[in-house]
């Protein structure tokens, strides 16, 4: 089994606080094998922490959380930027078409941009896997909702962390059956579901931290955009 940490944020996220290379460092620390930083609608610092991931005996996966039309879908092994504002169903086909997968992160909180409220749930289980282990959530609901839909309607299930701060990277993770290490067998192994998830609620003061840290991070950024 192979562990990654595929949600996490770095600095190139509005809300994000740290460079890739804390996040990759963090990564390694805990021990993990692969990890994609998915920052917000942005894929640059994805494709350096790619690249920096070897350095660190990681396997690391391209990917980005792109805004659609619906909500937040988490691209994973893709090549280029996914533009947000498109339906969810040309989202997919857009990480399709560059022969990434397509993880439905968080899909029943609609206050973080969860999309089960935005369509049905047989394009819900199109996904090639859900998030059914999200370590943000406050009391957990969402995710049992996740993960029961998941089961129904036999989706592939994944975890992650949502880390915005490097210290939380890891929290929660995505186990992944694979042969060998690399990202066209993770990509695999998730599509086909033989993953399970492990992780731990962040600490709800970290949440709130976290959350706070972006707020005050995107008014910074938008004041130096002014100027």
């Amino acid at each position: 089994m192979l562990s990654a940490e595929l949600h996490c944020h770095s600095e190139r996220s509005h809300d994000g606080r740290d460079p890739v290379d804390l996040l990759v460092e963090q990564a390694a620390a805990v021990g993990l094998d692969a990890i994609a930083v998915t920052d917000h609608d942005e894929i640059d610092a994805s494709i350096e922490a790619a690249s920096l991931a070897e350095e660190y005996g990681l396997v690391g996966i391209v990917a980005m959380e792109v805004t659609s039309a619906a909500g937040h879908v988490l691209a994973l092994g893709i090549d280029e930027q996914i533009p947000p504002g498109l339906s969810y169903d040309e989202t997919l086909d857009r990480i399709h078409a560059q022969d990434g997968i397509a993880i439905v992160p968080h899909p029943f909180q609609s206050s973080r941009h969860g999309v089960a409220a935005h369509i049905s749930d047989e394009q819900l289980a199109n996904a090639d896997a859900i998030e059914v282990y999200n370590s943000r959530l406050l009391t957990g609901r969402s995710n049992r909702q996740a993960e029961r839909f998941a089961t129904a309607h036999d989706v592939p299930k994944t975890a992650g962390s949502d880390a915005h701060i490097s210290e939380m990277v890891g929290q929660a993770v995505t186990e992944i059956g694979v042969e060998e290490r690399s990202v066209d067998a993770i990509l695999d192994a998730i599509a086909s579901g033989r993953t399970s998830v492990v992780g731990q609620k962040t600490p709800w003061r970290i949440s709130f931290r976290q959350a706070a840290g972006g707020v005050k991070r995107r008014i910074q950024r938008g004041v130096r955009e002014l100027f």
